[in-house]
């Protein structure tokens, strides 16, 4: 079944928007820090549980730029130092385009100075037209210039199901067009999916960038995941607990038969084989564990409190053995 999701263009947000303040942080957060400040807004100012609220969705992208950029420690780092900008790419030197230009070896360069061209405010845009326009004068056997379109980047939110068991999904952009992604089994939350050749339009001969769309995992209610395990709390009956049998378990495949054993524990951890996650690449599935909580009944009637009184003075026993320090 085909989704339509929106998809957020993690450059929509303002250039100059220092990445921590999007996520109301200091400099000093933890990676930790980051992860939850995020999952925060993510939660209160999607722009599909606010459709109507502006501000909400416009902190949604910062927020989602933010932390595209600052939940990797190496980029983090670079970013911290100057290298690169709020959207990821470099920070060069004004000096590039002349050097580029004074050096001898360039097709288009030969010697010639391009800020005589185009000022010292001359506009980067300009330059590459330039380029490619002398690129058509060259004489022969001087070399193209072609390079690889930019990579873009966006981010959007999946349902634990779909990361679980796989999907498709068409993305809605903000220029209005539309891809169509391909949930990979097992995708983990934050995890980048490549689009090849979906991204910014090449230089020259040069090919197409590609779209990187990071994934960012909703919480499901029952199921949470721990490497390829998935891990979830399973009621059970004071009977079922003392006399133990089958009771039903959910799974992300559907509901299995899972037996409880007589005199099972609260907390005590039952094992479905091959019932948790299997990314790509990984040799074998994951398990379900699935850790039993005893429930007690709504009412406690006057049958049941008489009964365990009776049984309580025959059978006493102390669960707390060996606790005292």
């Amino acid at each position: 079944m085909m989704m339509q999701t929106r998809a957020v263009f993690l450059f929509e947000a303002p250039m100059n928007e220092d990445p921590y303040s999007a996520l109301g942080l200091k400099k000093e957060a933890s990676d930790d820090e980051v992860k939850k400040a995020y999952r925060k807004i993510a939660r209160t100012c999607h722009p599909d549980l606010n459709p109507e609220d502006k501000n909400a969705e416009a902190r949604f992208k910062a927020a989602s730029a933010a932390y595209d950029l600052l939940k990797d420690p190496e980029v983090r780092a670079r970013f911290d130092r100057g290298e690169i900008d709020p959207s990821g790419a470099e920070r060069q030197e004004r000096q590039y385009y002349r050097q580029y230009a004074e050096n001898p070896d360039s097709p288009y360069g030969r010697g010639q100075r391009f800020d005589d061209t185009f000022g010292d405010n001359g506009d980067p845009a300009d330059f590459f037209a330039d380029l490619l326009r002398r690129r058509g004068q060259a004489s022969a056997g001087a070399q193209g210039f072609s390079a690889p379109g930019p990579d873009q980047r966006y981010s959007m939110e999946v349902s634990f199901m779909d990361a679980a068991k796989g999907a498709k999904t068409r993305i809605t952009l903000p220029n209005g067009g539309s891809l169509e992604v391909k949930i990979p089994q097992g995708t983990a939350d934050g995890q980048t999916i490549r689009l090849r050749g979906k991204g910014g339009v090449g230089f020259g001969d040069g090919p197409p960038g590609n779209a990187l769309v990071t994934m960012s995992v909703r919480p499901h209610e029952v199921f949470r995941r721990d490497g390829d395990d998935i891990v979830m709390s399973l009621p059970i009956s004071i009977d079922e607990a003392v006399l133990g049998g089958k009771v039903e378990a959910p799974t992300v495949d559907g509901t299995v038969k899972l037996k409880i054993p007589k005199g099972a524990s609260a907390g005590q951890v039952l094992r479905l084989r091959g019932r948790g996650l299997k990314p790509a690449g990984a040799v074998k599935r994951g398990d379900q564990r699935v850790e039993l909580r005893i429930e007690m009944p709504p009412e406690i009637d006057e049958e049941l409190a008489e009964f365990m009184e009776s049984w309580s003075k025959k059978n006493s026993y102390d669960p707390r053995r060996g606790m005292k320090i």
